[in-house]
């Protein structure tokens, strides 16, 4: 691609960005309000998002016992039923104990912080390593990984209860605030 079509996909990024920027604007607004919400009320939350899943994994169980049925000629037909069966037992358990189903989430939810940590940790040490200025931020991001997974798993089960809907409500305020910085930064024309 040569550099007229990049600088004339960059205006016209811009422009629509300009053309469009209070929708952009309630957006981040909507999404921070959310965020806010959800940080107040964290259990309520982590139920909400805990019904979600439910309802995509039963969702995606139901679609694909169609999809089997309707291809039951097809190698693999028992494979296949199976991955939907379990798909759609799993969406009903996870809906109709959402309690259970948002400690499972927080539970994977700790691991991934713990690995998550862990990994950022030797990224930030090989970094450091090869004398990059960037690697101080990692570290620290890292770490705070980690003592949120310890925070996290120190506290279960009653973690299971509110973790899932604050960290869903940080990172929709995060969303949001980025929304309505770039909302306004597009407000006036480029």
């Amino acid at each position: 691609m040569n550099s007229p079509d990049v600088e004339g996909l960059k205006a016209s990024v811009a422009r629509a960005l300009h053309a469009h920027w209070g929708l952009f604007l309630s957006e981040g607004i909507f999404l921070a309000v959310l965020g806010l919400v959800a940080i107040v009320v964290p259990s309520v939350a982590t139920v909400t998002v805990e019904l979600l899943v439910g309802w995509l994994i039963l969702l995606s169980g139901i679609v694909g016992l169609l999809a089997t049925w309707f291809a039951r000629r097809a190698p693999g037909f028992g494979w296949s039923l199976l991955s939907a069966v379990v798909a759609s037992v799993a969406g009903v358990l996870l809906l109709r104990w959402p309690l259970s189903g948002a400690f499972s989430l927080t539970v994977i939810l700790t691991i991934f912080l713990a690995l998550e940590g862990i990994v950022s940790i030797f990224y930030a040490l090989e970094h450091r390593r090869e004398l990059s200025g960037r690697w101080t931020f990692m570290l620290v991001s890292g770490f705070i990984d980690l003592l949120l997974a310890g925070l996290i798993f120190l506290g279960l089960p009653a973690t299971a209860a509110w973790a899932i809907g604050l960290l869903v409500g940080v990172n929709l305020i995060f969303g949001g605030v980025a929304l309505i910085a770039m909302a306004l930064h597009a407000r006036t024309p480029a």
